[in-house]
């Protein structure tokens, strides 16, 4: 294992981290609302601890093998998201500690999206812009922006990059060289939010929340500028704008980049991937059975609303945003833990959503339904196919394998919780919302997470890394095997 240049390009990672916080000083500036000493603050800071890492290691450059290119990726998000929390931690407004500090930075570089700050609307400016652009930053993963640089900087990629994207199969590129891949997505990741703060813009939104509300969009991560979330704007043009982004960025990217090509747009791409066509599926049946709950239950005043409603917390939900336009856990009979179980889906491979990932949840599905079927012939052959397309057993094991170790993260953060006297409830929606990068739970974190204790919060935060980095890759770390040479 080669620590020194471990160590040297996670100084330099943080260095280059330590210019998020420059953006932000900059809007204290703007609306003068005195928010931007913290973040002068934290960029010194940050600066001065990368160059300590990466001083006495400059010279060390040796090739990255996939063994550090694990450990890099996670030393990246665990160093940053603690980083990412020096802000909170010099900021007067809010007064948060040295915990909540952590947990705020951590959900919002993890796109998970709870908070355990209560009065959004009376923060400075400086502050709710910082949260919206580490959401952002962590939505398409800033590893996946750091690749584009650091072969610039003598550092090779393809470790780092197959770490990093999200999915069963990571073997695959859009173009033959790693930075030219990182380019191509965070230039569809660009145009998105572009395009997502325009509408929100003309739909009514101040330029200010339109910004900070394309970020958390984009990136799935479902942070708000206000307590009341999307629901402050009361608005079903506003609402279904967000939707539409929502389902856009759940899917998989490398169609947004097949699809938009040189030589003009080619939607017909779309609807021939399995798992595009499983993702809308499943949006399809969610609304159509909150719909038909919510309406029969005379909950809204007319149709419309019911639908409008229905259509936005499905989406908001199952893509694992949490933006919220009325408290769904108020909703009647199963609807609150429908939702919640459709979180485990959550987007598509490839994607900034979160959760098991569609395709996942399809193989999942074709895998028992070839186990049936070997029953009634045990002799018979049957292969599983995505399309036209026969997948080898080994990406079949894989999937299984991810499933049984998401679901045993799962369960023993479930019960760490339950141990520290949290109801079960409010146990098991907090783990499925940090698991699964969603950020609102039911019970106790049906609003925030303020009241929860510091432990549980740390459980929490070890919950978001094990779902933004899929389980193996934090888990790998784990095993004699990894550490031995």
């Amino acid at each position: 294992m080669q620590y020194k240049t471990i160590i040297r390009i996670t100084g330099l990672l943080m260095g280059l981290f330590s210019i998020t916080m420059l953006p932000p000083a900059l809007v204290a500036v703007l609306y003068k609302d005195g928010g931007g000493t913290a973040f002068i603050q934290a960029f010194f800071v940050s600066l001065f601890l990368g160059f300590l890492l990466w001083y006495p290691n400059r010279r060390q450059k040796g090739d990255l093998r996939t063994r550090e290119g694990f450990l890099i990726v996670v030393l990246f998000w665990t160093v940053l998201g603690s980083i990412g929390a020096l802000p909170f931690i010099f900021s007067k407004a809010p007064d948060l500690s040295w915990t909540d500090s952590f947990f705020e930075s951590f959900s919002a570089l993890t796109t998970t999206g709870a908070t355990v700050i209560v009065g959004l609307d009376d923060l400075p400016k400086a502050v709710l812009f910082y949260r919206h652009l580490l959401q952002w930053m962590g939505g398409m993963g800033i590893i996946v922006l750091a690749v584009a640089i650091l072969p610039l900087l003598g550092i090779g990629g393809m470790q780092l990059y197959k770490a990093e994207v999200p999915g069963p199969v990571k073997d695959s590129k859009m173009t033959p060289r790693i930075a030219e891949t990182a380019k191509a997505l965070w230039y569809i990741y660009l145009m998105l939010t572009i395009a997502c703060a325009s509408a929100f813009y003309l739909a009514g939104m101040d330029a200010f929340d339109a910004i900070c509300h394309s970020f958390s969009t984009i990136a799935i991560g479902g942070f708000s500028t206000k307590d009341a979330s999307i629901g402050y704007f009361d608005s079903p043009v506003i609402n279904i704008i967000c939707a539409v982004f929502l389902l856009i960025a759940a899917v998989n990217f490398s169609l947004h980049f097949a699809a938009f090509t040189r030589r003009g747009i080619n939607f017909k791409i779309y609807f021939k991937d399995a798992e595009f066509k499983a993702l809308i599926a499943i949006q399809i049946v969610l609304t159509l059975i909150c719909f038909l709950t919510l309406y029969q239950s005379g909950i809204y005043d007319s149709a419309e609303q019911t639908l409008d409603y229905a259509f936005f917390q499905v989406v908001s939900i199952s893509t694992t945003a949490g933006f919220g336009t009325e408290s769904f856990h108020s909703w009647p009979l199963f609807l609150p833990i429908l939702l919640i179980f459709s979180s485990f889906i959550g987007g598509c491979a490839g994607s900034t959503g979160g959760g098991m990932k569609v395709i996942r949840f399809v193989l999942l599905i074709l895998q028992g339904s070839r186990e049936l079927k070997r029953l009634v012939h045990p002799k018979a052959m049957y292969s599983i196919r995505i399309g036209s397309t026969a997948l080898p057993d080994r990406i079949i094991d894989a999937v299984w394998g991810f499933f049984s170790a998401y679901a045993l993260v799962f369960v023993i953060c479930m019960v760490i919780l339950m141990s520290l006297e949290m109801d079960a409830i409010t146990a098991f929606s907090a783990t499925a919302a940090s698991l699964n990068n969603l950020g609102p739970g039911l019970g106790d974190v049906a609003s925030n997470y303020a009241d929860i204790t510091d432990g549980a919060k740390w459980v929490l935060v070890i919950a978001m890394l094990f779902g933004r980095l899929e389980v193996f890759t934090l888990l790998v770390l784990f095993t004699p095997t990894f550490w031995k040479n």
